[in-house]
C-alpha cells in the first residue's frame, strides 16, 4: 500500500485564527508530504510496500528508524488532520465518550488538564495521546515519531507537539497552543469513530 499525502478536510483558513493558513500549508504541503515520499522509498527497499501502514509501523518498530519515523509521522498526521475542525474542541462531547472519560479519565476538566500536561511535558519532539489500552482509555506521550500503536494501545486522539505544528502561530508557547487545540479544534466525531474502532 503506497503511502498517499490526504487532502486536508477543511481549506487553509478553516481553523484560524487557532492554527493559521502559514502552518498548514508548511506542515501538511511540506512536512508531512516529505514522511510520504521518505516512508515510500523506505518501505520500498525493506520490501515492505504492500503492508497496511499500520503493519509497517509496527513491523519497523525497533528493526528499521529511518522507515519506522516516516511511517509512523505518515500515520499520525493522516489522523491528526481529521482530529481537527473548525468550531471544535470544548466539552460537548458525544454522550459514549463522555461516559468513557468520566470513568476512565477522572472527567472533562481532569482529561483537559492531563492531556495539556502530556503534551507540555513531552520534552522535545513528540505527541500526546488519549489511547485505548486493555479495554480502557488512557493518556499517553511519545517521543518523535513514537504512538501507541507500539506499546500496545490503539490512539484515538493525539496532538502534534513538534515546533512545526505551532512555531509560526505561538512561538515558544507550547501550552498556548495544547490549550487552544483541546478548547477549540478536536473533532469529537473522528475521536468517537477511531474509538468505537478500538473498543469493538
Amino acid at each position: 500500500m503506497a503511502f498517499e499525502l490526504p487532502d486536508l478536510p477543511y481549506d487553509y483558513e478553516a481553523l484560524a485564527p487557532y492554527m493559521s493558513k502559514e502552518t498548514l500549508e508548511y506542515h501538511h504541503d511540506k512536512h508531512h508530504k516529505a514522511y510520504v515520499d521518505n516512508g515510500n522509498k523506505l518501505a520500498a527497499e525493506a520490501g515492505m510496500e504492500n503492508l497496511s501502514l499500520e503493519e509497517i509501523v509496527k513491523q519497523s518498530y525497533g528493526k528499521n528508524p529511518g522507515l519506522f519515523n516516516n511511517a509512523g509521522q505518515h500515520y499520525n498526521h493522516v489522523h491528526f488532520w481529521q482530529w481537527m475542525k473548525k468550531d471544535g474542541g470544548g466539552n460537548k462531547l458525544p454522550e459514549k465518550l463522555a461516559k468513557a472519560i468520566d470513568s476512565d479519565l477522572g472527567g472533562y476538566d481532569k482529561f483537559r488538564a492531563d492531556f495539556i500536561n502530556a503534551g507540555t511535558t513531552q520534552f522535545g519532539s513528540g505527541w500526546a495521546w488519549v489511547a485505548v489500552k486493555d479495554g480502557k482509555l488512557a493518556i499517553m506521550k511519545t517521543p518523535n515519531g513514537e504512538n501507541p500503536l507500539v506499546h500496545g494501545a490503539s490512539p484515538i486522539l493525539g496532538v502534534d507537539v513538534w515546533e512545526h505544528s505551532y512555531y509560526i502561530d505561538y512561538r515558544n508557547a507550547r501550552p498556548k497552543y495544547l490549550e487552544a487545540f483541546v478548547d477549540n479544534l478536536i473533532n469529537w466525531d473522528h475521536v468517537l469513530e477511531m474509538y468505537e474502532k478500538a473498543v469493538g
